[in-house]
């Protein structure tokens, strides 16, 4: 067990639970939507929560102190991009990343899998999300982006990849990973394991899975030595990763063999089509402890932030709110727009009337709309802070609903217009 004086902590409640108004509904009438209190060492998080992303210990075009001011609870890095660039010991001798990067609150770090595995096979950030097996891709289990190199290999022990960077190659193991973001310092991080495509076959769902069971209980070995070892430091919460890709008997294993360590959450990702997001959660919720968090990975669209919460997720994560507004779209209670387009050249009102973002209270569609027409750089952070709040704001409102009895009344309010 990890040392008393540290798990202290950290700690997760339940406040209250979604009830299921369908009728004959399960769970005696609940779902597995709840909201709660995750308590870390600098400071707490009310869930549901959702966690931007600073990938580089920094959000895109955001200063920590307005995302302070719209609303984030928590942020989240990348243990990969911060290993090769600046280097884990210098965020321990900074003190970690939450005073490298002057955040005063909680933060995450993955595990850095989803990059060396993704970047590995050319493919970058997408993951065949919405990209269902066929006859051609069935049984991909090697397959690379057109016109790519293969960067990672994956062995039992764990994997060789080169750099995007430079070319330089790494070896990361559970081990390894661990005393990576023992010195990035996060109050969360995420056991490291191996990501699976949609492409891959059965046969390799299952010899993953286990190779991904096995890296765990070596994470958490590893986790509790680095825990005695650096004792002077905050506790460190370690969250085990659930993968399976679509299959329920994998998901539900996953889940059950790794609710049975020694983790204080869990993160539930890997490939899936976003039509099945709210069954699998649902089967991960099952079979998870009740008492510890779970985090969904990669998540803001707000039908899956909205199936996500119903089915159990307590906080997610996504590049998407600061990555649309680079290419000048933005969030409204009607859908997604393209502040380019000509039509907003002389339009003066705020991107959203009534949004109280920093954005939407100071400036003009027409003056945003300007800036990117001049490639001012401004412009991605002016949309940058006018998305996150849209988002963290979505799923406060979610939080609020859960806790009031109204949460399925905001839901068909919210999706029925943004999908109108």
């Amino acid at each position: 067990m990890h040392p008393q004086s540290q798990q202290s902590s950290f700690a997760f409640s339940v406040q209250s639970r979604l009830e299921d108004t369908t009728p004959g509904g399960g769970n005696g009438g609940l779902r597995h939507g709840r909201t709660g209190t995750i308590t870390t060492p600098h400071g707490q998080i009310s869930t549901p929560a959702f966690i931007p992303v600073g990938t580089k210990a920094s959000v895109k075009a955001v200063l920590p102190g307005a995302m302070a001011d719209l609303g984030a609870q928590a942020l989240l890095a990348n243990a990969y991009h911060l290993y090769l660039q600046p280097g884990a010991d210098i965020l321990d001798e900074a003190g970690g990343l939450g005073a490298f990067m002057n955040w005063p609150g909680p933060t995450f770090t993955d595990s850095g899998g989803f990059q060396v595995m993704s970047l590995g096979s050319g493919f970058k950030k997408v993951i065949a999300m919405d990209a269902p097996v066929d006859a051609e891709t069935a049984g991909a289990d090697d397959r690379v982006a057109v016109g790519k190199e293969r960067l990672a290999h994956i062995d039992d022990d764990g994997v060789w990849f080169k750099s995007h960077l430079n070319g330089d190659r790494h070896r990361f193991t559970p081990e390894i990973s661990m005393q990576v973001q023992h010195q990035l310092g996060a109050d969360i991080m995420f056991a490291f394991d191996e990501l699976t495509t949609l492409m891959n076959s059965r046969g390799y769902q299952e010899e993953s899975l286990e190779r991904t069971r096995l890296w765990a209980q070596r994470c958490v070995s590893e986790h509790e030595r680095l825990t005695t070892e650096r004792s002077h430091r905050p506790y460190q919460a370690l969250f085990g990763v659930i993968q399976g890709a679509q299959y329920e008997d994998l998901r539900r294993k996953a889940s059950a063999d790794l609710g049975a360590m020694n983790f204080d959450g869990f993160g539930i990702g890997g490939a899936l089509e976003k039509e099945n997001l709210g069954t699998i959660l649902g089967w991960c919720s099952d079979e998870l402890p009740e008492d510890r968090p779970r985090h969904l990975l990669g998540i803001s669209e707000p039908d899956d932030l909205f199936t996500g919460i119903e089915n159990g997720a307590d906080t997610f994560d996504c590049v998407s709110p600061t990555r649309v507004a680079r290419n000048s779209a933005f969030y409204t209670p009607d859908g997604r727009w393209n502040l380019s387009n000509a039509r907003f050249r002389r339009d003066f009102t705020p991107l959203v009337e009534g949004c109280d973002c920093y954005t939407c209270t100071h400036y003009t569609r027409a003056y945003i709309h300007h800036l990117f027409k001049a490639k001012e750089m401004v412009s991605a952070t002016l949309i940058s802070i006018h998305n996150e709040r849209f988002v963290v704001r979505m799923v406060d409102d979610a939080r609020a609903a859960i806790d009031d009895g109204t949460f399925y009344d905001l839901k068909a309010e919210v999706l029925g217009r943004y999908y109108a």
